[in-house]
């Protein structure tokens, strides 16, 4: 009996990790430089807690996205124009929607799509330093200079 149980034990072990593991892989391959369709989100959902817990803000470089797990840095390029953009995913969207990426505004802003809705993209991870880095940098540039501190 014993022996028995040990074998559906390690059956049991292997069979758990080995799937693991084809998980961690299938997740890799699925967003490895994705190309897509990006949005924005709709000024509806600023103030809305995201799939963090965060609150949301539309002038925060952050984007939702199914493909990628949460806390991850994306370096996000408008096919059409060549505008580099990078965010950090701290959102989901609906299950069914087939977009790439969604955009918090200020990322639209930058990438020059807002005005169209839509954009082709191509999203890339990065590690967490360049992300933090470059957007660190894309909020000293976006923010408004207020000329009376000069």
């Amino acid at each position: 009996m014993r022996m028995r149980l040990l074998k559906i034990f390690t059956l049991f072990l292997f069979t758990g990790i080995g799937l693991r593991a084809q998980q961690v892989q299938k997740q890799d391959n699925t967003i490895a430089d994705k190309k897509g369709t990006a949005s924005f989100y709709h000024d509806k959902f600023e103030g809305r807690k995201t799939a963090t817990g965060e609150v949301f803000d539309n002038d925060e470089f952050t984007a939702a996205s199914n493909r990628v797990k949460l806390g991850t840095y994306v370096k996000v390029t408008n096919l059409t124009n060549g505008k580099i953009v990078y965010v950090r995913i701290n959102d989901r969207m609906a299950p069914n929607n087939p977009r790439l990426i969604d955009l918090a505004s200020v990322a639209a802003e930058k990438l020059q799509f807002k005005d169209k809705g839509l954009a082709n993209v191509k999203m890339e991870i990065v590690p967490a330093d360049e992300g933090k880095n470059k957007i660190l940098a894309q909020r000293d540039i976006a923010e408004p200079v207020n000329r009376n501190e000069l």
